[in-house]
């Protein structure tokens, strides 16, 4: 089997699976879909069945499929027999038919959990799903202490960052950071002088830079509430009832 996480993007997807890998002392084999995907007919599932086949040479591996909606999208929602082929043959090479996948574990991300064909959802696949939201406010206070840890700080509050921070991802605290050294840096330029990136600095930012997990939840919200077939989204409706969120 396999294990699909999903959540709004830019919240570590990508970082969990390769620690996944480090806690397994396990290869590791991230799969694009330039790495699956070409324009001749045949050719992506060769690929496929050639990446399936590196990680069985090499296990105990964990292969990650990254934005795994793309290439396992509902057969129901394609129009061409090309690409409802690489979803078939990612089915295949999952159920090891042919092959012994003893040593995979196959880990993949999405933004778009109802999107991935069902199929690849059902027990022996990616039958189990992670939930992967936004930091809390410890986790805040550890990535904006860690991304400013090499630049010059005045000091900083990051406990009330981290407060007026909610909802905010990974990603998004990650540019709130680089865009208040960039004041910081326009300012000094300007007035011949260096100085420390200043809490006034993020103030600013924080005016103009708003979480871009808001629309990714305002998606989910419709699908946790009326398409929670299995109860596949209990998670994210009891994040959403403590968020206020419904």
């Amino acid at each position: 089997g396999g294990l699909l996480m999903y959540g709004p993007p830019g919240c570590g997807k990508t970082f969990i699976a390769r620690a996944t890998a480090g806690e397994l002392g396990a290869k590791f084999i991230s799969v694009g879909l330039s790495d699956v995907l070409d324009m001749w007919i045949g050719a992506s599932e060769k690929n496929l069945h050639e990446i399936f086949e590196t990680a069985r040479r090499h296990a105990p591996c964990v292969l990650f499929f990254d934005e795994i909606d793309a290439l396992g999208q509902k057969r129901s929602l394609q129009r061409h027999s090309a690409a409802r082929n690489v979803v078939n043959q990612l089915l295949a090479e999952m159920d090891s038919v042919n092959a012994n996948n003893d040593g995979i574990f196959v880990l993949a991300a999405t933004n778009h959990p109802w999107d991935v064909d069902t199929a690849l959802r059902r027990p022996g696949r990616l039958d189990r799903t992670l939930l992967v939201l936004p930091p809390d406010t410890g986790a805040r206070v550890a990535i904006l202490e860690g991304t400013t840890r090499e630049r010059p700080l005045d000091k900083l509050d990051f406990s009330w960052l981290a407060d007026k921070t909610a909802e905010f991802s990974g990603a998004d605290l990650v540019h709130l950071v680089d865009s208040a050294a960039e004041l910081a840096l326009e300012d000094s330029i300007t007035n011949g002088r260096a100085r420390p990136i200043m809490l006034a600095d993020f103030k600013k930012m924080l005016k103009e830079i708003k979480p871009s997990t808001r629309a990714w939840f305002e998606v989910a919200r419709n699908y946790a509430m009326f398409a929670n077939d299995g109860g596949v989204y209990d998670e994210l409706l009891e994040y959403l009832r403590g968020q206020k969120m419904i």
